[in-house]
């Protein structure tokens, strides 16, 4: 096994410049890392990040207990057997099939023309600022029925959640925040919890007050960490993606013009986007056992540290792998978005992302009604694409310049 003073820390700020050569290295040369300061293994090769997300129990999520609870309050993310699929159960039809079709793709479709209706007779905009970073949290909130003037509030508090989890230097400043926001967040979401169940509504929260498995039903505290998780999760990893994509798709004009000509073809850049620029780099399990991987054994009751923007990455699974390809033919985009997906931007198995359907969903209508608003969108002028982020990760900006709607 080798140690993580042999290639970029992950902690470093060159390894945050350019995460992908250090991956490379992980990848051929360390593919299985002790790194001291994380207390963690780090895994990096495809093999071994899918088999970590698919054996839930021998790589469990008990590290989410002091990694996610602080935050959240505890989630579905922790739970297993049983008590996981009643609560996914309760929580899922949501996210799918007629509920996502019938009650929230008129959300998603107003919300997105709103956003656009503010730049669309501007001629430019940075994408991230005025639509992407806007876009999930407006959806979720319409969802559950909340008031979209909280945005900054809502977008304080996901980002103070997400710095928390990606924390992997341990800044006590960074900690601190994080259980603030989840003090905060509890003080504004319960009392709205409890009013809702005295007056049931058509959006989401309504729909989690009443619903019910096998005479489960959510207590405000589950409910109030399920919109937690909601915001952070729906917001952050949603935000990056669209951000990635137009700045993959830009920085690729030929497959930029083949998905304005075919539109058909937005699922497939949803998914290279996904496997090449995945909006999370990394996501830790805990064992329930000793396991060996590549490169070593792994102790029971250890840490690891899943980087799944290597595996994603790893050319024993995707050919030319860190080419920018939404034509490629070892990408399933027809199970991208379910369990069975082959990239792990959405993880696997059990835990696999619940609101995949609906970032997917987000993604169709809010990149559909961007290239109509701006036909010939281009990158400004002088414009660079920089990827920011270690444990999430995507654009700091994408700005655009086009001919403004008549």
């Amino acid at each position: 096994m080798t140690t993580a003073q042999q290639i970029p820390d992950i902690l470093s700020s060159e390894f945050a410049a350019d995460p992908y050569t250090a991956y490379r290295v992980m990848r051929k040369d360390a593919p299985l890392i002790w790194h001291e300061a994380t207390r963690s293994y780090i895994i990096s090769r495809y093999e071994d990040v899918a088999a970590a997300f698919k054996d839930g129990a021998t790589f469990t999520t008990d590290n989410y207990e002091w990694q996610i609870e602080p935050v959240h309050g505890k989630t579905i993310l922790q739970l297993s057997g049983r008590e996981h699929a009643v609560r996914r159960a309760l929580v899922a039809p949501a996210f799918r099939g007629s509920d996502l079709r019938e009650k929230f793709l008129p959300v998603i479709e107003r919300n997105a023309r709103e956003l656009i209706d503010g730049f669309r007779h501007t001629g430019s905009v940075d994408l991230v600022d005025a639509f992407a970073t806007r876009f999930p949290v407006n959806v979720i909130a319409d969802m559950l029925g909340l008031d979209k003037a909280d945005h900054d509030r809502f977008h304080r508090w996901y980002t103070s959640v997400i710095a928390f989890l990606g924390n992997l230097s341990g800044d006590p400043e960074v900690a601190a925040d994080g259980e603030r926001t989840r003090v905060e967040f509890a003080e504004y979401m319960i009392p709205i919890i409890r009013q809702r169940r005295e007056n049931l509504g058509d959006d989401l929260l309504s729909t989690l007050c009443v619903a019910e498995v096998d005479g489960v039903r959510m207590s405000d505290e589950d409910i109030k960490a399920f919109c937690s998780l909601l915001l952070a999760a729906g917001g952050e990893t949603t935000d990056k993606a669209i951000a990635a994509l137009f700045a993959n798709l830009l920085a690729h004009p030929d497959q930029l013009a083949a998905v304005r000509a075919d539109r058909s073809l937005i699922d497939r850049a949803f998914a290279e986007t996904l496997r090449y620029t995945p909006p999370v780099h990394m996501i830790m399990r805990q064992t329930a056992r000793e396991v060996t991987v590549s490169g070593g054994t792994i102790p029971a009751g250890a840490t690891v540290t899943c980087l799944i923007g290597a595996a994603n990455r790893d050319p024993d699974r995707y050919r030319d792998p860190d080419t920018f390809d939404i034509f490629r033919d070892d990408l399933n985009t027809t199970t991208a978005f379910s369990a069975a997906a082959d990239h792990l931007a959405f993880a696997l198995g059990r835990h696999f992302c619940v609101g995949a359907l609906l970032a997917k969903t987000e993604v169709e209508i809010g990149v559909n009604q961007l290239l109509d608003a701006m036909p010939d969108v281009r990158p400004a002028d002088g414009a660079e694409f920089v990827e920011d982020g270690v444990f999430t990760r995507g654009p700091k900006a994408v700005r655009v310049t086009f001919t403004p709607a008549g």
